[in-house]
Order: C-alpha cells, then sequence, then structure tokens
C-alpha cells in the first residue's frame, strides 16, 4: 500500500491495525557514465514497492534528496547539507509519529546518507532523553544492500568489478525496474574497473574519479541479474520490517 497514493481516512484505518511504515530515502546523483541519477533513491523505492504488493506494508513517498555534497562537479546531482538533510529528516519523523506511527523503517539506498541520518536519529532521541522521557517510537536504518542475504548475493553475481559507487548491483536493479532507460556508455570506460580512494570534497572527488565510478565496473549489469537481487530483497525486507514491528518495548 503506497501512502501517497491513499486517502487520510485509509491510513486512519491503516493505523488501527499497523504502526509501521516504510520511507525509501536515498539521494539524487551521478552514477557515472550509464547509471541512473536517480539510481540511489529508485532502488529502495523499487525494492520496497515491490515488497508492498506482496505483502502488508504501507510505503511513505520517497526521500529522494540527500547528502550528496561530493558529487556536485557532475551535472544533474542535487544535494542538501547535512544540517538539512537531518533537520528535514526530524519534520518527517515528527508529521508521521503525530497521527500514531510508532516503528518507522528507513529503506536507504545513498551510503554517503548514513552517517548524517544516525546523527538525525540521535538528535530525535536526545531530545526525549533530555527530557527524561521514554520516546513514544522507534527508528531504524536497513541499506538495501545489507538486507540478509543480498550483499552475498550481489558479490556472487560480481566477483570482480564490484567497487563502491555506480555499482553493477544497483544499476542491475534500476535496469530491471525501467528497461527502457538502460545506458549505453558514449566511449569504452578506462579503466574498465575504476580506481578507489577516498571521499572528500566535490572538485577533489571528480580530479580523483574522473567518469563518476568508484571501483566499479557497470557494464557487468543486466536487467535479469537486477531482477535476483529485487527478488532476493523483497521477503528479506517484509521479514525484517515484520520483526521490527513486533519488536517489544522492554
Amino acid at each position: 500500500m503506497l501512502l501517497a497514493l491513499s486517502t487520510w481516512p485509509e491510513i486512519e484505518a491503516w493505523l488501527k491495525t499497523s504502526k509501521t511504515v516504510v520511507i525509501p530515502i536515498g539521494s539524487n546523483e551521478q552514477h557515472g557514465p550509464t547509471g541512473l541519477l536517480g539510481t540511489d533513491w529508485l532502488c529502495p523505492e523499487i525494492i520496497a514497492h515491490e515488497a508492498g504488493k506482496a505483502g502488508e506494508l504501507l510505503v511513505a513517498p520517497t526521500f529522494n534528496i540527500g547528502m550528496a555534497q561530493h558529487h556536485l562537479a557532475f551535472p544533474g546531482t542535487i544535494s542538501l547539507r547535512p544540517s538539512t538533510f537531518q533537520a528535514a529528516i526530524h519534520d518527517w519523523v515528527s508529521s508521521l509519529t503525530r497521527h500514531g506511527f510508532e516503528r518507522l523503517y528507513f529503506l536507504n539506498g545513498h551510503g554517503g546518507n548514513v552517517a548524517s541520518i544516525e546523527a538525525a536519529f540521535s538528535e530525535i532521541y536526545a531530545e526525549w532523553s533530555f527530557a527524561e522521557d521514554r520516546t513514544p517510537y522507534a527508528l531504524k536504518l536497513v541499506n538495501w544492500w545489507d538486507l540478509p542475504g543480498v550483499n552475498r548475493l550481489a558479490f556472487k553475481l560480481f566477483p570482480q568489478g564490484h567497487g563502491s559507487h555506480a555499482t553493477p548491483s544497483e544499476i542491475a536493479v534500476t535496469q530491471a525496474a525501467y528497461p527502457d532507460h538502460i545506458k549505453k556508455p558514449n566511449a569504452p570506460l578506462e579503466p574498465r574497473i575504476a580506481p578507489t580512494g577516498p571521499i572528500r570534497d566535490a572538485l577533489d572527488y571528480r580530479a580523483r574519479f574522473p567518469d563518476g565510478r568508484i571501483g566499479s565496473d557497470p557494464l557487468l549489469a543486466t536487467p535479469e541479474l537486477g531482477q535476483q537481487l529485487i527478488d532476493a530483497a523483497v521477503p528479506a525486507l517484509l521479514a525484517d520490517v515484520a520483526k521490527f514491528s513486533a519488536e517489544a518495548q522492554p
């Protein structure tokens, strides 16, 4: 069930049987010469929407702009400052919990978001801690590739050239869901497997990784392999959300 395609009475009725909502969260940023700019928000959205079809799951609108300042030297990237990103997460949490949601599950698609999301969670919990009160809800962050079995499958499918950005696994997931938007490079990738290194500011990033990739060979991606990853992620997500929903408060 998609929150955005529901009415408020439907959500009010949902809350009588479930207090859980899944929030796909990612980033709109460059993903090399063949990766869609929306890859990092598309992947969690694709998986969450498929899980919603397969089981009783409420999926919020995708939080599709994240912390991507290091990609700003590439056209099409849109980034929030870490402080803005954290404030927006706080407002999403405040809005949803005001209506009675008690389990907010953030399914993330961008590694660069993790530190800021966890900092936002800490800020939210700190408000209750300093007030000497128990937080009446719980927040959880999971990267889609860290769902049980998914990362293992990704490295089995791509034992070489997986890397850490513009990876064949994430690009394959988007290819499976959007086969009409598969991109081919205008020139051979040189080197075929991209270099690796640290991530700092935007100009430093582009100097180190001229085509945007980090350690990856995205040409290994295919829609068929992407579908395998989706098929592994969906039941893993449903099981993890169910476990989170049933978590007892001590």
